[in-house]
């Protein structure tokens, strides 16, 4: 920040949770199990997460210390409304008293609905929007095993309501957990394609929280390092996935993308990318690689000088007198990012066809992410966006 510049001085509120970053933070999960008072686990995560030996570490470590446990794994990747009742089910049927998450952002939002029905005694859809929630959930632990979604920082809880096809954003202080423990280490079981679009994923909350309408100089300030962080070493991590040193700078940068789009809020990326993920079941990292480009694009204008400072921050050879370059300079940065990780930018490749644009965008239109896009969308420019990202 320019401090001889003016400074906001509207108030604004930040949110985080006690957060532990670090190589081998995970296995303070116990001493954070014990001092919530845990006295039965319901230990969350996902099938393909059993295979690793993150999960016989925390067993372990409970077996240890005598403290009973379930494990519920039944979570898709876009984690479904009929997915949080079955864990209800076992959380109650088990009389846990605790939750404690590892997986990325599917399993974690799945936690957070589990806890949020679990004490409010209502179906998950009633908390749908902002701030709804009015019982605090049960004591909530988080490992983040992907660098990118930052379920385990944020406000955010998304769940797919499966029947209506379409994912909906619970926002609200309560979803936010009790503790994070943020480890590096974890990512060394992902695969290519997962760390690329986690890690897309966390480039667009950057981007999206840095030009949200309700910014701040703090989350302002993590957006850019996210985005500095995410440019010098995710493509490198990706070629290099047991180099911990890349791990680390893309499990801090998805954290710093995380506190700032937990507290700005996102936009039309996320809104139209949670429209597909529900519509299509497509995974929402991959969704926002492609749309970025198409919503930077779209909102210039409305935040220019903002994108004009990400530009001047990636070094990109403009004159910031010159919008137009500007824009043309960055919309080709993110194509020339996509290029470099593989990611196809085309939409009809993965299933999108014009005869479901205007489904896509009526959804889409109702996500409580597009409050605070710069523009305010009309569900013709959702469309069009979509129709262009074709």
């Amino acid at each position: 920040m320019d401090y001889d510049q003016k400074i906001e001085i509207e108030p604004r509120k930040f949110v985080a949770p006690e957060y532990i970053f670090g190589a081998d933070a995970r296995k303070m999960a116990i001493n954070y199990v014990k001092k919530l008072g845990g006295e039965k686990i319901l230990l969350v995560t996902d099938g393909g997460l059993l295979q690793t030996p993150w999960i016989k570490e925390i067993e372990d470590d409970l077996q240890l210390n005598e403290i009973d446990y379930i494990i519920f794994h039944d979570i898709s990747p876009n984690p479904r409304d009929n997915e949080v009742v079955l864990g209800v089910n076992v959380y109650e049927n088990e009389n846990c008293n605790l939750i404690l998450a590892i997986g990325g952002g599917s399993v974690l939002d799945c936690a957070k609905g589990i806890g949020i029905v679990a004490t409010n005694k209502q179906p998950i859809e009633c908390f749908e929007g902002v701030d709804k929630i009015k019982t605090p959930i049960p004591p909530l632990v988080c490992i983040p095993t992907t660098s990118g979604t930052s379920a385990d920082v944020s406000q955010f809880a998304i769940i797919n309501r499966e029947k209506e096809r379409y994912k909906m954003a619970i926002i609200s202080k309560a979803t936010v957990p009790d503790v994070a423990l943020i480890d590096p280490v974890v990512l060394t079981t992902m695969s290519k394609s997962l760390t690329v679009f986690t890690g897309m994923d966390a480039l667009s909350h950057a981007f999206e929280a840095y030009v949200s309408n309700a910014s701040s100089a703090f989350t302002d300030l993590y957006a850019l390092e996210a985005i500095k962080i995410i440019n010098s070493s995710l493509k490198n991590s990706v070629d290099n996935p047991n180099d911990i040193q890349l791990r680390a700078k893309t499990m801090l940068a998805s954290l710093y993308a995380g506190l700032a789009f937990s507290n700005a809020s996102l936009g039309c990326v996320h809104s139209l990318a949670h429209s597909l993920g529900g519509f299509l079941d497509l995974p929402h990292g991959e969704c926002n690689a492609i749309l970025l480009p198409h919503v930077v694009d779209y909102n210039f204008y409305q935040a220019k000088e903002k994108y004009i400072k990400i530009a001047q921050l990636l070094n990109l050879n403009i004159d910031s007198d010159d919008e137009a370059k500007a824009k043309r300079s960055l919309i080709e940065y993110l194509r020339n990012v996509q290029l470099s990780l593989g990611v196809d930018p085309f939409l009809k490749k993965r299933g999108v066809s014009p005869d479901i644009i205007t489904a896509l965008a009526e959804k889409a239109y109702n996500d409580p992410c597009n409050a605070t896009n710069p523009r305010e969308p009309k569900k013709s420019d959702l469309q069009a966006i979509y129709l262009q990202a074709l």
